[in-house]
């Protein structure tokens, strides 16, 4: 854990008690700072104060005895309205930052990679700090990726931290300049939080703020947003600026064509990788993920011969296409990940016959990214609070069934999968979805499935055809 200690004997409010805002009041504690720690959640104040957090009610609290407010990602602060505890600090004068901040406040002298985007960032994030890491770097992952960045170790100048950045997490996150900030994708997510598109993308392009050559921006191509954001930054002329693509050449960048990764930076380009060798990264979106990742640890100084045997030796994320496992001959894919309907399009063009899991709690938006796909798609399983506008929208395109939780929906898709006898059939789970209507996270949801599908009686193998292990 990181000791937070520019605020020793300081009073310092924390407000939101998940992981990170436990992680942040801890940190602090460490340093010595004087800690009021509160959550509008009465079961989350009574773990953490169990857990030796102390707690105050900020909404009864003196302001003018603080300076600083460290905000959980997930409270509003600006768009539709701010948190009521955050119109309090304001109105003191205090600041309103995240834990990220206190991280760059604290550990000063490491260097910082910084991966943003609407889809891909946690694969990308998790495959440079494989590349980093396995190549003999001094390197810490966290962030959004799923470990709070306090919670990481301590580095020094030799060392750099690469942290997944959510769109609310640059907000909160004043004091960074990354070495090397990748851009991978925008497309609409969180405009609940956001006063449209454009307030959107402008939380997305925080990630390069103040950046300037040596430093490295690189931006994925291949939607129309990120497109734009790299043109107004290569016109800048500020940041050396690397344009990456799954999709096609693209003139100084590192992009995939025929499923080869090539890197363009330099005079001639080079051929890199055969995608196709690479399992744990299927798909036009995951190539993209590779070219990003390539491009981003090339500017951190990784030699290019290693940086394509550890994208080779890279073993995936868990609940992003993860394959849990083949019983008697289909294929059971846990992407809970996807939580937004782009996501799961990207599973969905990845498999030819799919018994799709989907639902949960739905995003704005519709299912138009998904339309592409719904050929593919031989049954749907529909759960949670988005089954029944799902099903309106599904109805007459695709075979659904009303399956309601998760259990129900393994057990139904299982059935119908055997009984029709395709080849290759894969049991999707890939929501489009939040997940806050039935479990705590997506990754509570990804391991229910895990688990179901571990109970499942016959033959478990590894792959398709590895013809191992069984199950009883």
């Amino acid at each position: 854990m990181i000791e937070v200690f520019p605020f020793a004997g300081l009073p310092v409010a924390v407000f939101g008690l998940g992981r990170s805002g436990l992680a942040s009041a801890r940190a602090l504690m460490l340093g010595e700072a004087d800690v009021w720690a509160w959550d509008d959640n009465e079961d989350v104040r009574a773990k953490a104060k169990d857990s030796g957090i102390p707690l105050v009610d900020l909404y009864a609290s003196n302001w003018k005895e603080l300076t600083s407010l460290v905000l959980s990602p997930g409270v509003p602060h600006k768009y539709p309205e701010p948190h009521p505890v955050v119109n309090l600090a304001r109105a003191a004068g205090c600041e309103v930052i995240g834990d990220t901040e206190l991280l760059v406040r604290t550990q000063r002298e490491a260097a910082y990679i910084g991966v943003t985007g609407t889809n891909g960032k946690s694969t990308t994030t998790a495959l440079i700090g494989h590349i980093m890491q396995v190549s003999g770097r001094d390197a810490e992952v966290g962030g959004n990726l799923g470990v709070p960045a306090l919670d990481l170790h301590p580095l020094g100048e030799e060392g750099t931290y690469v942290l997944e950045m959510s769109s609310f997490q640059l907000e909160l996150t004043l004091s960074v300049t990354f070495d090397v900030a990748v851009l991978l994708n925008i497309s609409a997510d969180h405009l609940d939080r956001y006063d449209g598109m454009d307030g959107y993308i402008a939380a997305k392009k925080l990630i390069f703020h103040r950046q300037t050559a040596p430093r490295t921006a690189v931006l994925g191509v291949d939607d129309d947003h990120g497109r734009a954001v790299y043109e107004e930054l290569k016109a800048a002329g500020e940041a050396v600026v690397v344009p990456i693509s799954g999709r096609g050449r693209v003139p100084g960048g590192v992009y995939v064509e025929d499923g080869v990764l090539y890197d363009g930076t330099e005079d001639e380009p080079q051929r890199v990788l055969d995608m196709g060798s690479v399992q744990a990264l299927p798909g036009v979106h995951n190539w993209q993920n590779a070219a990003a990742a390539y491009a981003t640890t090339k500017a951190a100084g990784v030699n290019p011969h290693a940086i394509m045997a550890c994208i080779q030796s890279y073993p995936g994320l868990v609940h992003r296409q993860e394959m849990v496992s083949v019983v008697d001959g289909v294929g059971y894919i846990n992407d809970s990940k996807a939580t937004n309907p782009e996501a799961a399009a990207r599973a969905l063009a990845c498999c030819d016959t799919i018994y799709w899991i989907a639902g949960g709690r739905p995003k704005e938006g519709g299912l138009e990214a998904l339309e592409p796909y719904f050929g593919r798609i031989a049954h749907a399983y529909l759960i949670g609070e988005a089954a029944d506008a799902f099903a309106r929208v599904l109805e007459g395109k695709v075979e659904l069934t009303l399956s309601g939780d998760l259990e129900t929906a393994v057990k139904q898709a299982r059935a119908q999968a055997m009984k029709d006898e395709a080849a290759e059939p894969v049991v999707l789970l890939s929501p489009a979805c939040a997940s806050f209507d039935q479990f705590d996270n997506f990754e509570a949801r990804g391991n229910a499935f895990r688990e179901l599908v571990e109970k499942l009686p016959g033959r478990h193998e590894e792959s398709f055809g590895s013809g191992e292990g069984e199950n009883q």
